[in-house]
């Protein structure tokens, strides 16, 4: 697809394009209330590719790959593939040098047919099936990370030898962070990790060092996701690093590695905070070096795990209206998507910002619900956004900040199939992930 010409766009007529950190940075406005991403027209893609469909800017992935490098020289950065993960998304995180969070054998596999290093993979997951643990062994990814009791003699069994499998063992630093209840994985209380206040953490520990067959190479935690503060982030580094101590001192092992999670925020909505990769890393470097001083304790391997911060800001997704209907005060735009593509908002919450493209329109602004397509009365894709009174069917609707945790967490409700991927850059598109059919869902349906 060839560049479209474009306009720069005026910051006070469409606020929320002139907010970096909601809109990939390559988004501008183009003739007929149009924008273009990457150089290549919303409208165009929404025509070419059908609706609902999701968008990436590979530059604007790229570039948030390569500034948590920068914010981190000397750690590992490693991306968390549970936010969005494709054949084109395992290469581009190879080729920015990023290494690879998977959760389960397909994600693992998946990593497989693109020749991922399997030393730069960290296996993860609180309910580790016997095929993820028998994938990740027989691929021999560097590190796994052990999240219960009873994983660590089930592991030990599995792997084939003579060589040790790396692990890690995922702590939990009873810190309360995250934007919603459910995403909050640090606290006390919940399925993910080992206390190290209620002596779980260390019990595992010395569980693992009892298995010849296992090597444990250091200390997981995750907080939990949106959090948008780095001091979390310092309180973690200070209470595990304090805690590797403990394990030096009683066991006499001086553990090499600390990998801190991902979590870090997005911006959702113009002005949501969302520090930048750089504050991030300030702050972690500051208290882990601080920390060691305070603990005697060497300075361990550092690994962090963006996902969302990656992802998120790179993704747009297109909606095409199906219909208008005003009740009361309430307008609502029911649209070709919903929670089958993006379940967020039913989940926990989430919102957005809406913006109608391919139209220009002088009416005026007016609240409006963004509903989805099926038959729940919480499939609300945004609630109160600012859309033109006169949005009608055939329009096409953008929602930026649309990378992450939605095509990955969708679902085959009502068989209406999952939307394709597009990937754009340098005024070009290009398929990714194709759209799930009928024929798709026809042929799992086995029996008769």
């Amino acid at each position: 697809m060839t560049a479209v010409p474009v306009v720069p766009l005026p910051p006070p007529a469409i606020p929320e394009l002139a907010t970096p950190s909601v809109w990939p940075a390559s988004a501008v406005s183009a003739p007929g209330g149009d924008v273009t991403v990457g150089g290549v027209s919303l409208t165009e893609l929404a025509e070419r590719y059908g609706t609902p469909a999701y968008v990436l800017d590979e530059d604007e992935v790229r570039s948030r790959a390569r500034a948590w490098r920068r914010a981190l020289p000397d750690a590992e950065v490693v991306y968390a593939g549970k936010a969005f993960l494709s054949r084109a998304v395992v290469d581009w995180m190879e080729e920015e040098g990023l290494g690879l969070d998977v959760c389960s054998a397909g994600e693992l596999e998946l990593a497989a047919t693109r020749g991922f290093p399997a030393e730069r993979i960290v296996m993860h997951g609180n309910a580790k099936s016997p095929e993820d643990l028998r994938t990740a062994l027989r691929l021999g990814v560097g590190r796994i990370v052990i999240d219960s009791d009873c994983e660590i003699a089930r592991l030990a069994a599995h792997v084939p030898g003579p060589d040790a499998q790396p692990v890690m063992v995922r702590v939990l630093p009873g810190i309360e962070a995250g934007g919603h209840k459910k995403i909050r994985t640090g606290a006390e209380g919940q399925k993910f990790g080992l206390s190290i206040a209620g002596g779980d953490a260390e019990d595992a520990v010395a569980r693992v060092l009892g298995q010849p067959r296992l090597e444990l190479i250091g200390l997981h935690s995750h907080l939990g996701s949106q959090i948008a503060s780095p001091e979390p982030y310092a309180q973690s580094v200070r209470r595990v690093i304090a805690f590797m101590a403990r394990i030096r001192d009683r066991y006499g092992i001086t553990l090499p590695e600390l990998d801190l999670g991902g979590g870090f925020a997005v911006a959702y909505l113009p002005g949501d905070p969302a520090p930048a990769p750089a504050a991030y890393g300030r702050r972690i470097s500051d208290e882990l070096v601080s920390s060691c001083a305070e603990f005697g304790f060497p300075m361990p391997r550092l690994t962090v795990e963006p996902g969302r911060s990656v992802m998120a800001p790179a993704g747009i997704a297109l909606y095409r209206v199906l219909s208008v209907k005003r009740s009361g005060s309430e307008v609502f735009v029911a649209v070709d998507g919903g929670m089958s593509d993006n379940p967020r908002p039913a989940l926990y919450g989430a919102r957005y910002t809406v913006r109608m493209v391919g139209r220009a329109s002088s009416a005026p602004m007016r609240a409006t619900t963004v509903a989805g397509r099926h038959c729940e009365a919480g499939d609300v894709l945004a609630e109160a956004v600012e859309l033109p009174e006169d949005v009608r069917p055939g329009d096409i609707l953008a929602v930026p900040a649309s990378g992450a945790y939605q095509v990955s967490m969708a679902s085959g409700y009502n068989m209406t199939g999952r939307p394709p991927v597009v990937a754009v850059s340098r005024g070009r598109s290009r398929l990714l992930v194709r759209r799930e059919t009928f024929d798709d869902h026809r042929r799992r349906d086995v029996g008769l």
